[in-house]
């Protein structure tokens, strides 16, 4: 069954505009709904300094974003009338550090969220950090997008970076809407060891006879890599395949109270060039 309710966030930096394309573009093979949400984010001002600002120029800074927002949303509407995708649009308002805890609120209530990669060269005002904190917070798949943008198809040729752990197997649930669609499914086991409690004797095989029994054409492959990272294997292993989509789970631990993603998930936001859907 194919995803119906979709949600994209867009903001002010560059990438926001692709983002949007390659949004509207899947919410379209998908026959789903699109919301694009955008966000008036206010930060933070000491007490002491905030007494000394004169209203009228906080009142001009929020009218400020406001506008950006709108003329955000705006944009997007006439790409999705001009697209054919059913869309609508919201614009909420919080402190510059809710924002992660913001845009998962309004993901519980979509089947999936599209988020941007952030770029290196930019400061957005969501933070450098919004995919992998909503990721691991927000309770629902979410669809990470490169920063370059979607190069192409999206969901065509999938790469499935199974490892057998619980996040790996809800990434596989949450984008069977996508596997089912596809016309190429890979799982991939990096350094796989036949465990009681994961992988069985023939990694990869139950996934892949898992999904065979949803119509999808699967294959498998296992890779040893010992000189490079794992993240880095998989990197290479997507552009020598051609994929246009990677499904993996997403790995958190706590650390001083604060949740802290997994060496390759890290690894795969920071340096990914295709869309990846993630799951925690």
């Amino acid at each position: 069954m194919p995803y119906k309710n979709l949600l994209v966030h867009l903001d002010e930096t560059a990438a926001s505009a692709a983002r949007a394309e390659a949004a509207l573009d899947f919410a379209h093979r998908q026959g789903a709904h699109l919301t694009a949400l955008s966000l008036v984010i206010e930060p933070v001002i000491p007490s002491f300094v905030y007494a000394q600002v004169p209203s009228e120029v906080l009142a001009q800074r929020r009218k400020a974003l406001e506008e950006e927002a709108e003329a955000i949303l705006a944009g997007f509407k006439e790409k999705a009338e001009r697209a054919g995708v059913k869309s609508d649009t919201r614009i909420d308002s919080c402190l510059q550090p809710d924002v992660p805890r913001t845009v998962g609120l309004h993901a519980r209530y979509a089947d999936l969220l599209i988020l941007g990669q952030p770029d290196a060269s930019e400061a957005p005002l969501s933070g450098r950090h919004l995919a992998e904190e909503v990721v691991l917070s927000s309770g629902r798949p979410v669809l990470v997008v490169p920063y370059i943008g979607v190069n192409g198809t999206l969901g065509e040729r999938v790469v499935i970076a199974w490892d057998a752990g619980r996040e790996s197997a809800r990434a596989v649930n949450d984008s069977l809407p996508i596997l089912e669609q596809a016309k190429e499914v890979t799982v991939v086991a990096i350094n796989p060891r036949a465990t009681a409690d994961g992988h069985g004797p023939e990694p990869g095989a139950d996934i892949a006879l898992h999904l065979a029994r949803h119509g999808c054409q699967v294959k498998v492959e296992r890779l040893e890599s010992h000189e490079i990272g794992i993240g880095d294997t998989l990197l290479s292993y997507l552009a020598d395949r051609s994929a246009d989509l990677v499904v993996m789970g997403a790995y958190g631990h706590a650390r001083l109270r604060e949740l802290v993603l997994g060496g390759v998930t890290q690894h795969m936001l920071e340096h990914m060039t295709v869309p990846a859907l993630m799951s925690h």
